[in-house]
C-alpha cells in the first residue's frame, strides 16, 4: 500500500503556527465550506490528526487546507484544522495561510492587494501589502462577532468563584480578567495556564452552552482567554489564549482579539473606528480596528479587522504510512 502524501508548506503568524496543505488532501463536494467542514469531520478527520499531533505536530500545531471555493465572489476556499478540531474561522490561520497561498502562486488575485476567501463561518474578504515578491502584512475583515453572555459566575476548581465574558469571533471564548480569584498574567505560569483553562472552559460551558443563533452548527466554548494589561509600549491589551488540549496560542488570536473587540464595544471601552492593539503571551501584536456594527441574531455585533504578519519557515513533503503504528498521529495524556 502507497503511503499518502501531503505536500504543505509551514509558516508562522507572529509565532503561531500554520501548517498549509496544498495537495494530497481528500477530494470534497462542491459544496459550501460549511458543508465541507461537516462532511471533512465525519469522513476525513484522519488528516487532521495525522498531520496536527504528534510525531508530525505538537500540542500548538494548526493549519489550513486549500479548497476551490463555491462561491463564484470568492477567490479560494479555506478549511481549518488544529489539534482541537476544525474550527469555523481562524484568524492567525487566516494570515498565514493568505502569506503563503499569495507568496507560493496558489491563487491569483482578482485585484492586486484583495482577495474574498469562503471560510466554514461564511466569506472573508482581506486586504494584503506586498514587498516584491514577499507578503509583509495582511488585514482580515472578519465575521460579525458580539458579546454573547455578560458577568457569567462560575466556581472553578483551584480558583474559587469567578466572573467571565463569553464572546464570539469566529469561535467563543471565555474572557477571564483580573478578579479576586485571578491576579493576572504576570503572576500567572504556562503550567498553571494549562492547568486551569480546561476547568473554566468545563465550567463555563456547563453554565452557558453557547450556539451561534444563526448558524447552529458553530456550537460549544472552545477558547478561553486569560485577559490583562499591555506590556508593549504599542498595545492597548495583552493575553494569552488556551485551545485544544494543552495549546497556547503563541500569537495574539484573531479570532479571539475580534471576541475581545466585540466584548469591549458591548462594555463601552471601543467604539466604531478605534483600533485595539493586542499583544500575544510572547510580546507579538495583532493591529485590530472596529470597522462597524452589524447584528447577530438579535444581538448587537461589530465588524473587526485584524491585521498582522506571517513569514514562510519550510516545505515539507508528510507521508503517512499505514503501516506506521502510529501514522494518525498521537497525544500525551
Amino acid at each position: 500500500m502507497h503511503p499518502h502524501t501531503f505536500l504543505c508548506v509551514d509558516a508562522h503568524t507572529c509565532g503561531n503556527p500554520v501548517r498549509v496543505v496544498a495537495g494530497g488532501a481528500p477530494v470534497l463536494p462542491n459544496v459550501s465550506m460549511g458543508e465541507k467542514r461537516q462532511i471533512f469531520v465525519a469522513e476525513h478527520d484522519w488528516v487532521r490528526r495525522a498531520l496536527m499531533f504528534e510525531p508530525r505536530g505538537h500540542d500548538a500545531m494548526s493549519g489550513s487546507i486549500l479548497y476551490p471555493p463555491s462561491r463564484e465572489d470568492c477567490d479560494l476556499g479555506v478549511l481549518f484544522i488544529e489539534v482541537s478540531g476544525c474550527l469555523p474561522m481562524c484568524g492567525h490561520g487566516t494570515i498565514g495561510t493568505v502569506t503563503v497561498a499569495l507568496e507560493q502562486g496558489f491563487v491569483v488575485p482578482r485585484t492586486e492587494g484583495r482577495l474574498a476567501l469562503e471560510v466554514p463561518a461564511g466569506r472573508i474578504e482581506v486586504e494584503y501589502r506586498r514587498d516584491g515578491r514577499f507578503v509583509e502584512e495582511v488585514r482580515l475583515y472578519n465575521i460579525p462577532s458580539y458579546l454573547h453572555a455578560a458577568d457569567v459566575r462560575v466556581e472553578v476548581p483551584g480558583l474559587g468563584p469567578l466572573t467571565v465574558d463569553v464572546s464570539y469571533g469566529g469561535n467563543f471564548y471565555a474572557i477571564v480578567e483580573p478578579q479576586p480569584g485571578w491576579a493576572g498574567l504576570d503572576g500567572t505560569t504556562s503550567a498553571e495556564i494549562l492547568t486551569l483553562s480546561p476547568l473554566v472552559r468545563q465550567a463555563v460551558q456547563k453554565a452557558v452552552a453557547p450556539v451561534h443563533p444563526e448558524d447552529p452548527r458553530i456550537q460549544g466554548l472552545s477558547h478561553v482567554m486569560w485577559a490583562d494589561r499591555a506590556k508593549h509600549p504599542q498595545a492597548h491589551a495583552r493575553n494569552a489564549v488556551f485551545y485544544g488540549d494543552k495549546g497556547i496560542d503563541r500569537s495574539p488570536c484573531g479570532t479571539g482579539t475580534s471576541a475581545r473587540m466585540a466584548q469591549r464595544t458591548a462594555k463601552g471601552l471601543l467604539k466604531v473606528g478605534d483600533d485595539f492593539v493586542h499583544e500575544s503571551i510572547i510580546g507579538t501584536l495583532f493591529h485590530g480596528r472596529v470597522e462597524g456594527t452589524a447584528e447577530v441574531g438579535g444581538h448587537a455585533a461589530i465588524r473587526p479587522s485584524i491585521g498582522g504578519w506571517a513569514r514562510v519557515i519550510g516545505h515539507n513533503t508528510i507521508l503517512v504510512d499505514e503501516r506506521d503504528p502510529l501514522a494518525f498521529g498521537f497525544q500525551l495524556a
